[in-house]
């Protein structure tokens, strides 16, 4: 169980740091770009820990799937960046996949 929580706070970090780099503008603003360093550190460091029990491939489609729709949350929200009807049905197909893979997989451990 311990692996997922891993796995969250990479998810976690993962999506704070890449929500920053906009607001790092290219690395120009001192703060922003800290927490772009700092939480792709944590992020690959706390993703290490979980994947001392999970598939790299399982942990990495949830880092890599809800990160995908946690960013695209975010840049909707802070950014005012709207995903159009096509982009919305491929972060329900991410979504969709995550989800079989923890429902059904007999690589994941329930």
């Amino acid at each position: 169980m311990m692996s997922y929580v891993y796995l969250a706070l990479a998810i976690i970090a993962e999506v704070v740091a890449t929500s920053s780099l906009k607001a790092s503008q290219e690395f120009t603003r001192f703060w922003p770009s800290v927490v772009v360093v700092v939480g792709y550190g944590l992020a690959f460091y706390t993703l290490t820990l979980a994947l001392r029990t999970l598939p790299v491939g399982i942990a990495y489609a949830f880092w890599a799937g809800l990160g995908i729709v946690l960013v695209t949350l975010i840049g909707f929200l802070v950014y005012g960046e709207r995903p159009d009807l096509p982009a919305v049905l491929g972060l329900a197909m991410i979504v969709g996949g995550v989800v079989v893979i923890q429902a059904f997989s007999s690589v994941t451990p329930h």
